[in-house]
């Protein structure tokens, strides 16, 4: 089985690749560290398209979570299957869970897990069925009555203001219109209730 690993940690990536290759049953296929380099893999660079996709979300300053809505229009596109994602993410707050699955993620392990765990979570979504942790599955339905109120756009927007960034700054990110960002972050206040920026990441 290919599988392609998206992580600009180059130790994370090799030790994946170890583990995943001492079983016997997977081939890495391509390692890529931007979003650049994992979509590219996609567009003509390789004849052999991954079998599966082992995700970080934080890539430097770009959302690893962007290269989702990429796969699923590029399978679309191409009248193709897409390959199940795994991600495995520092990040363990339940917005970054409710959001890569909304987006399209098989599983959702964090990188604090072990070999145990990684394998477990590779065959049950190859199996077509959603890995989560018990941690994290307790997580997300403890929250799920806040997040299923926003949009998609809104769950990014909320992300990054979770990671301390200002409107400009989020704007550049998504390439929105700083007005846009703005009209997404009141909604944010009306949906939560929250009075300021503090409220938010408190939430």
């Amino acid at each position: 089985m290919n599988v392609l690993i998206v992580d600009d940690h180059p130790m994370v990536s090799s030790g994946l690749a170890t583990i995943l290759e001492e079983t016997g049953r997977f081939k890495i296929s391509g390692k890529a560290n931007s979003l650049a380099q994992a979509k590219n893999f996609f567009n003509g660079r390789k004849k052999t398209l991954p079998s599966l996709v082992i995700l970080d979300i934080l890539l430097g300053e770009e959302n690893g979570l962007d290269f989702l809505l990429f796969l699923e229009s590029y399978c679309t596109d191409k009248k193709i299957q897409k390959p199940p994602v795994l991600v495995c993410s520092v990040m363990e707050d339940p917005l970054r869970i409710q959001s890569a699955l909304k987006m399209g993620a098989s599983g959702y392990i964090p990188k604090t897990g072990g070999k145990k765990e990684l394998l477990e979570a590779i065959e049950i979504i190859i199996r077509g069925e959603v890995y989560l942790s018990g941690k994290q599955s307790e997580k997300l339905w403890k929250s799920n009555g806040l997040y299923e109120k926003f949009t998609k756009r809104e769950l990014e927007i909320f992300s990054l203001i979770k990671e301390k960034k200002t409107n400009k700054q989020i704007a550049d990110i998504l390439g929105l219109n700083f007005r846009t960002v703005e009209n997404h972050v009141s909604n944010i206040y009306f949906k939560t209730g929250a009075a300021d920026r503090e409220e938010l990441l408190k939430l």
